[in-house]
């Protein structure tokens, strides 16, 4: 097993592609030759290397690649792979949409593949085009291995069938032919029926539900020698040879035809009880099949609503980090405030001291005095507030106290420094504002794309649940349809068994009308379960294609996600730095500790509000959960009304099938009573 997934690893690196975790499992996971991609989506240079793979791999003598979603190109490059293995047995491509290009790539895998007995194609759409079909037809024609074809659910018309049955005439291989559910009409089944004439191997042959006749579809029973129709009807004409025979045979005449009555009765009863049984297997696939659509439809919308989950979260960190962003601004536009306060008042103290040099000179020194005692103080309580400012804080003390002995040569450089305070004043501004204009337009492009795409994913979720309640009501008018028709079936049953005992002579044309009508309404019966079917699977893609579409947006989310958190990144590391240079400027400054008591209020303020925020947020996650959680809880209810109902349906056809069989003994015994009581009973010799 290791070996093969070797091999497709490295095929896929030689394509330059990524090999599929889900097929490197089914790899790992082959049992006897079998190897059982179901439900895959598989790539086209994953089928690439599939079809490398399969080349020349000779463990594998079964596929199943049913519901794969095969695409065109996928399903050519797998199939051409697929014509030189030797050892392949099984192949099973149900459910994979093939159109015309398939059908074109099956018949060359026909032509050239010497090793295939079963193909299965249920569910594809090969008969659409007629030039695809009559390629795929011939081929058929000369192959000479394949024994098992299944061609149910491909909308092959009459022409279609025309095809097929040229090749049938030809094929010497072909055993079991599946083509149930498809639209060959009168002119196909004729076609079929004529061409079972000429071939010999073809034993078993289905064509219910293609709207064909009843008398072809007898016909096709004595065609391949299941049928016992014609055995009667030879039989009724040597009985019409012996009227004309003398009054002596009239007695053994008579035996004959009850003896052939009696046997015409039990064939009847057997070709109905088989048609029964049939009509019920057929309904236990459609149950079973609608079953695993409900099954895999919830699967998909769990999935979905992970991914929404998913996508709410980062949601949610988008705006912890849009916050953030946002406070980072609002403290930068602070301290350039802070900046312009600090000019004005320096200017302001130039002016003073150049006026009162001598004499505030003592003054100055009491001020500093008092203003480096303020100055630890304020320092002390800032520290307690806000840990991140204790090396700013560290500086500031280490300046105030060497400010007195300074004071002398900062009279001489304050004109200078006041110059290079404004031009960096006026620097910083500018940045200032290029930052704020760059960062509040990529805010509001990831705001209006945040915003689109979550309405976009909540539409689509409540399409997607708008459906499935239209096809939950869909499935429970066509019960009740199916109720009504089994009561009115009873109904005529009891009727029937009523006048059974006072029309003994016309029980053989009764009983024949009333099984064709039957079989009409179960056809038809059988005809709205597989629209649904088709419904349901149809669905089924659609569900498959939007976790598809979801699947990339989420990858696109991710790298705008990674995208903004490289530029906040940026902005916090271009903040810090300016505020680095601001701190150094504002530390020449001697009032800055009050304006940063000023600061670290409106920041105890905004966290507050923050906390507030999240709160909030942290309640509204909570009651969207709560809703999710009712409205699974729903559906659960729903499913399981689903499965008491057709219980109900299915007990419903038990008792139906334990009516028909009383009414065929009633049948039969009174058949045998109206022989044994009639007069040419009295004529018998005794024994």
């Amino acid at each position: 097993m290791e070996d093969v997934r070797r091999s497709y690893s490295r095929l896929c690196k030689e394509s330059g592609a990524e090999p599929q975790e889900t097929v490197l499992q089914r790899l790992h996971q082959l049992l006897r030759g079998r190897l059982d991609l179901a439900t895959q989506s598989l790539t086209p240079d994953t089928c690439r290397a599939l079809g490398k793979l399969l080349q020349r791999e000779a463990l594998v003598t079964e596929l199943v690649l049913s519901d794969c979603m095969l695409s065109d190109e996928g399903a050519t490059l797998l199939l051409q792979g697929l014509c030189a293995n030797t050892v392949l047995q099984f192949l099973d491509l149900k459910g994979n949409n093939l159109q015309a290009t398939g059908a074109e790539a099956l018949g060359r895998l026909l032509r050239q593949n010497k090793s295939i007995q079963s193909l299965t194609l249920e569910w594809n759409n090969l008969g659409t085009w007629e030039d695809a079909f009559a390629t795929f037809c011939g081929a058929l024609a000369v192959n000479g291995t394949l024994r098992q074809l299944d061609l149910r659910n491909n909308q092959i018309s009459h022409k279609g069938a025309e095809e097929l049955a040229l090749a049938l005439k030809s094929n010497t291989s072909l055993q079991q032919l599946d083509l149930r559910w498809n639209n060959i009409g009168l002119l196909g089944g004729r076609a079929l029926v004529n061409c079972l004439l000429s071939n010999r191997t073809l034993w078993k042959l289905e064509l219910a539900g293609n709207s064909v006749p009843s008398d072809i579809l007898r016909a096709v029973g004595p065609a391949v020698g299941h049928s016992l129709w014609w055995v009667t009807q030879l039989l009724l004409t040597e009985q019409a040879m012996d009227h004309n025979q003398d009054r002596e045979a009239t007695f053994r005449e008579n035996q004959a035809r009850a003896r052939v009555l009696s046997k015409e009765v039990r064939h009847l009863q057997e070709e109905k009880s088989k048609q029964f049984l049939d009509l019920m297997e057929t309904i236990d696939k459609q149950q079973a099949e609608m079953a695993r659509s409900t099954r895999t439809s919830a699967a998909r919308i769990g999935q979905l609503q992970e991914a929404l989950n998913e996508r709410q979260s980062i949601i949610n960190a988008l705006k912890a980090k849009l916050q953030m962003a946002e406070a980072a601004l609002a403290l930068s536009e602070q301290k350039a405030q802070d900046l312009g306060e600090l000019l004005a008042t320096t200017e302001q103290e130039h002016r003073s001291l150049a006026q009162r040099q001598g004499k505030e000179h003592r003054l100055e020194q009491q001020e500093a005095a008092e203003r480096e005692s303020k100055l630890l103080r304020d320092l002390s309580a800032a520290n307690e507030k806000n840990l991140l400012l204790g090396n700013q804080v560290d500086e500031l003390e280490r300046k105030a106290k060497s400010q007195q002995d300074q004071m002398f040569l900062l009279r001489q450089e304050l004109t200078n420094t006041s110059a290079e305070l404004r031009m960096r004043a006026i620097q910083a501004e500018e940045r200032l504002e290029l930052e704020k204009k760059r960062s509040r337009q990529s805010l509001e492009d990831s705001e209006r794309l945040r915003f689109k795409e979550v309405e976009h994913m909540t539409r689509h979720l409540e399409e997607t649940e708008r459906a499935m309640q239209e096809r939950v009501q869909r499935l429970e008018a066509a019960r009740l349809a199916l109720e009504e028709e089994l009561s009115r079936v009873k109904a005529l049953a009891l009727s029937e068994r009523g006048q059974a005992e006072e029309e003994l002579v016309k029980a053989k044309n009764q009983v024949r009308l009333e099984e064709q009508q039957r079989l009409g309404h179960l056809e038809e019966k059988l005809r709205l379960l597989a629209q649904a079917r088709d419904q349901a699977q149809s669905s089924c893609l659609q569900q498959r294609e939007t976790v598809a579409e979801a699947q990339a947006r989420a990858s696109q989310l991710g790298l705008q996600v990674e995208g903004l958190r490289r530029r906040l990144e940026e902005l916090q590391q271009e903040l810090s730095n300016k505020d680095q240079e601001k701190v150094a400027e504002v530390t020449r400054v001697r009032v800055e500790l009050q304006e940063q008591n000023g600061r670290l209020q409106a920041e105890l303020t905004a966290q507050e509000a923050l906390k507030e925020k999240v709160a909030a947020l942290e309640r509204q996650l909570k009651v969207m959960a709560s809703d999710h959680r009712e409205a699974l809880l729903d559906r659960e209810s729903e499913n399981a009304s689903l499965r008491e109902k057709l219980r109900l349906k299915e007990a419903d056809m038990a008792r139906l099938r334990d009516e028909e069989a009383q009414r065929a003994s009633f049948l039969q015994n009174a058949v045998l009573a109206y022989v044994q009581g009639s007069p040419l009973r009295a004529l018998s010799p005794p024994k």
